[in-house]
């Protein structure tokens, strides 16, 4: 079955705009399926099918006539060189929009050739997993059953599909293909054992020394392989809220896993039962309760986290026009006052005035309001789906 997605309003928007859109995401998120249903109508081809990818590259030009405008060109990231052919295709028709989708899963390679050649030229999107809202069509789970299947749509298009034989399919294909092709190494066994070990970092400020020692790996190959779990989409990097006036803050950023289920997958986690007595279980909560904001945000580079040198958290700061959204994640299903603390102490240290905001995002079923009694509005206290 498809499921709607979010992100087709602004596909729409963003078609009627520019000659060129660029969806990006991870392998499995859904942008094939998308895209072919929104514009039917397109031609479509797949640089993911080798003999594509070559003649994209080695004769960019009868490929093009072979699959004219209006086209969706998947994988482009297979053919970088028929980028400069696309812009000139582009100028000499600028104002006519709505002329090639381009999807691609290795966002960083995509991206370079983006902007080499298409600055100006092309709109962005990006497409993650489902999120809740997105899979209840397909049979509304419980909350914490959907944390631990995850957001992968074909999880839900073919609801028989056991998760374990999903993902343990997903990350040896992950491995195969995106990996050998960003890195050109063998060693992806000490990969996916990296891939691993940030699992059990999800939700934390990311000590990348800390990580390669782990793992047994150099600084200088973390880094890359860090950078290659972004570049696919893989991971996510929040960075802490700094400014000349808090020069106390910590500047390493915390890292997240992109998909809650994939995360449960490679902690070993394969039950709603298992889920519910993991001491890892706020940390996921964490993740997914981010994941969820990313998908519901127009501007995912407004979401920060705050941290200070003497431990002061607060999970999630939203800059909005020099006012603050402060949120905080908890696993408990009535917090009170108590877990609301941090909250209080940021809100002194920014100032009440420029708080807009204050939110504890928790497992109830019943949201309610927590007043401080400290000059700031109240607390708001919901769940992901009743905020």
């Amino acid at each position: 079955m498809f499921l709607p997605r979010i992100v087709a309003d602004k596909l729409h928007r963003l078609m009627e705009n520019f000659p060129a859109v660029v969806l990006t995401g991870a392998r499995q998120t859904g942008k094939t399926t998308l895209l072919r249903e929104m514009f039917s109508d397109f031609h479509y081809i797949s640089l993911d099918l080798p003999s594509n990818a070559e003649m994209a590259e080695t004769a960019p030009e009868d490929m093009l006539k072979r699959y004219p405008p209006p086209v969706i060109i998947d994988e482009v990231q297979y053919a970088p060189g028929l980028f400069r052919f696309l812009k000139a295709r582009i100028d000499a028709d600028r104002h006519t929009h709505g002329q090639y989708l381009l999807t691609g899963s290795q966002k960083f390679t995509l991206m370079r050739s983006v902007s080499d050649s298409l600055a100006g030229r092309c709109g962005l999107c990006e497409l993650e997993t489902l999120n809740v809202a997105e899979a209840a069509p397909a049979g509304k789970l419980p909350l914490e059953s959907f944390i631990v299947r995850g957001g992968y749509p074909e999880l839900y298009r073919n609801p028989r599909l056991r998760m374990e034989d999903f993902y343990e399919a997903y990350i040896a294909s992950y491995l195969e293909r995106d990996v050998r092709a960003l890195l050109k190494v063998k060693e992806l066994r000490d990969f996916e054992r990296f891939l691993r070990a940030l699992a059990l970092r999800s939700g934390q400020t990311l000590n990348k020394a800390e990580l390669a020692r782990d793992v047994g790996i150099s600084s200088p190959t973390a880094n890359e392989w860090i950078s290659v779990l972004q570049a696919s989409n893989q991971i996510f990097l929040l960075e802490p809220w700094f400014s000349n006036k808090t020069k106390s803050m910590v500047k390493s950023p915390k890292v997240y896993l992109a998909d809650s289920g994939l995360l449960c997958h490679l902690l070993g986690i394969r039950s709603t039962e298992a889920l519910l007595g993991s001491s890892l279980r706020g940390a996921i909560w964490e993740t997914f309760v981010f994941s969820e904001l990313r998908k519901g945000s127009a501007n995912k580079t407004d979401i920060w986290y705050w941290r200070d040198q003497k431990g002061t958290e607060v999970d999630f700061l939203i800059h909005a026009g020099g006012r603050f959204d402060l949120l905080e994640c908890k696993w408990s299903t009535h917090p009170d006052r108590d877990d609301a603390r941090h909250l209080a102490k940021v809100s002194q240290r920014i100032g009440h005035e420029n708080i807009r905001s204050r939110e504890l995002i928790c497992r109830t079923q019943a949201p309610y309001k927590l007043d401080l009694h400290d000059g700031s509005p109240p607390v708001h206290i919901h769940g992901v789906t009743n905020p």
